[in-house]
C-alpha cells in the first residue's frame, strides 16, 4: 500500500480470490483505470479518491467504528471531501455512530442489484463534506456476497469522487474484510493495548499480506510457494519475513521483488484507549518488534486516549468530536487526521478540534 499513489489499485486480472471455486478461474477482468487529465480550474473532479483508507483490525470492540466515524468529520472539517462506507457486512452500525437515521437505501441495495449506481445509496450527513454509505445490516447473506457481486463492488468504491473514502472494515480476517483492506492507499490498524489484541492485530496483518501474495501469484509465478506458506504443516513458513527470506535463498531475483512488496506494504498502526504512559508507548514498541521479528513495516499514526466521554458520546449515539470535541479522545483523533493530511501536504495549520 504505497500512500497517495493514485494508480494503487488492486489488478483483478491477476486475483486468484480463492474464497469461491468460481474465484480460482482465472476471469479476465478490468483493472479501474487511472485518473483522467486535470479538469480546468473549477471543476477539479477525479475519477477516484485521493486517499482511499481502510481502518480495520483483529477482533471486534477495540473502536474501529469510533476511530472511522470522528476522523471522517475531522477530515471532512479541514474542508476535504469525505465518503465513510460501512464495509462491515456483517454487522453494520457506523451510520449510528455518526447519529444518522438509518437511510432508506443501503450498500445491501447496491450489493443486491437494487440499483446499478454506487452514489445511489450515499446520503449526506449533519456535517458538511461529510456523506455516508450505510452498511447492509438488513440482508442475511450480505456478509457473503458473491464473486461478481465483491468485484462491482470494490471497483465502483475504487471510482468514487471524493477526496477521502474511509471503509469501516468488520472484525477479523475473512477474505472480504481482507480485500476491502487490500484496495486502500492507506490501512490503518486498531488495536488495544493489550496481549491480545496486539497477537490478533498481527494474525490480521498476516492474513492480510499473505492475502496480498494471492493476488501476485500469477504474476510472480508462486501458487505452489503460497500453497505451501498457508499449509498448517509443520515445518511451513509462519511469517512474512521467513516466507520472503526462504523464496530469495532459492531464487535470488524472485526474493528481492517479494521483498519489495513485503516494503510496500505498510500498515498505519493506532492505538486506542491508551490509559497509561506505557500504553502511550505501545505504538512504537509494537512498530520495532514487527519489524525486527516479523518483517513488517509499519508506522505509528498515533494513540488515542482511554476518555469517559468517548464512551458517552457512543451511548448518545454521537460521535465524540460533536458531542465533546475538547476532550482528550477527540483531540487524540484530530492529531491522527492531520497526520494524514500530512502525508499528502494537505494539512496548512494545526487543525482546532471543534473547528466548523
Amino acid at each position: 500500500m504505497k500512500p497517495g499513489n493514485p494508480d494503487n489499485v488492486i489488478d483483478l486480472n491477476r486475483a486468484r480470490l480463492g474464497d469461491r471455486p468460481e474465484e480460482r478461474e482465472g476471469r479476465n477482468l478490468p483493472r479501474v483505470q487511472s485518473p483522467h487529465p486535470p479538469a480546468p480550474p473549477g471543476l477539479q473532479r477525479r475519477t477516484r479518491p485521493r486517499r482511499i483508507i481502510a481502518v480495520g483490525g483483529g477482533k471486534g470492540g477495540i473502536g474501529k467504528t469510533m476511530v472511522s466515524a470522528n476522523l471522517g468529520i475531522a477530515l471532512a472539517r479541514a474542508g476535504q471531501r469525505v465518503l465513510l462506507v460501512d464495509a462491515d457486512l456483517g454487522g453494520a452500525n457506523l451510520h449510528t455512530a455518526l447519529g444518522v437515521s438509518p437511510p432508506q437505501l443501503t450498500l445491501s441495495d447496491f450489493v443486491g442489484r437494487h440499483t446499478d449506481r454506487i452514489d445511489d445509496v450515499v446520503v449526506s450527513t449533519p456535517v458538511p463534506n461529510l456523506r455516508l454509505i450505510a452498511g447492509a445490516s438488513d440482508v442475511l447473506d450480505a456478509a457473503n456476497p458473491r464473486y461478481q457481486q465483491k468485484v462491482k463492488l470494490l471497483r465502483n468504491l475504487q471510482g468514487v469522487d471524493a477526496d477521502y473514502l474511509i471503509l469501516d472494515l468488520g472484525a477479523g480476517t475473512a477474505f472480504n474484510t481482507l480485500d476491502f483492506f487490500l484496495i486502500a492507499d492507506t490501512g490503518i490498524l486498531v488495536l488495544l493495548p493489550e496481549p491480545t489484541s496486539v497477537e490478533n492485530a498481527y494474525r490480521f496483518v498476516k492474513a492480510a499480506f499473505f492475502r496480498k501474495l494471492q493476488y501476485l501469484e500469477d504474476q510472480y509465478g508462486i501458487a505452489a510457494l503460497v500453497d505451501d506458506m498457508l499449509s498448517t504443516r509443520e515445518g511451513a513458513v509462519r511469517t512474512p519475513f521467513e516466507f520472503v527470506s526462504r523464496v530469495k535463498a532459492q531464487d535470488p531475483g524472485l526474493g528481492e521483488s517479494l521483498e519489495r512488496e513485503l516494503r510496500d506494504f505498510r500498515v498505519q498502526l493506532v492505538v486506542n484507549q491508551a490509559r497509561t504512559a506505557a500504553d502511550l508507548n505501545v505504538g512504537q514498541a509494537v512498530v520495532s518488534a514487527w519489524k525486527k521479528f516479523f518483517g513488517l513495516e509499519m508506522s505509528f499514526l498515533g494513540s488515542i486516549k482511554y476518555d469517559d466521554e468517548a464512551w458517552k458520546a457512543v451511548r448518545r449515539r454521537r460521535p465524540v468530536l460533536l458531542e465533546r470535541a475538547d476532550c482528550d479522545a477527540a483531540q487524540g483523533m484530530v492529531k491522527i487526521a492531520e497526520r494524514l493530511l500530512s502525508l499528502d501536504g494537505r494539512l496548512a495549520v494545526p487543525l482546532a478540534p471543534g473547528s466548523p
